[in-house]
């Protein structure tokens, strides 16, 4: 008889967790909707220049002949 309780308790257990869980991802999915991804800014004619003057301080008389941004490291 007590292994029927125990198997109860944790099936009860388990509905909960997973209730939990999906209310949880029902609020994110909600904030999500709320709070769209902004669009990213246009680029500021300042970082050129400053990559430039960081660049002719550590070493003087290089060129910087390309300027690439890194790709974003979020999952898809």
């Amino acid at each position: 008889m007590d292994e029927i309780n125990l198997l109860n308790v944790c099936l009860n257990a388990f509905v909960a967790v997973m209730a939990l869980l999906s209310l949880l991802s029902l609020a994110i999915r909600g904030l999500i909707a709320w709070f769209p991804e902004r669009a990213p800014d246009p680029p500021d004619a300042a970082i050129p220049a400053a990559i430039n003057e960081a660049v002719h301080q550590w070493l003087p008389g290089a060129r910087v002949t390309r300027i690439e941004p890194e790709p974003s490291r979020r999952p898809s």
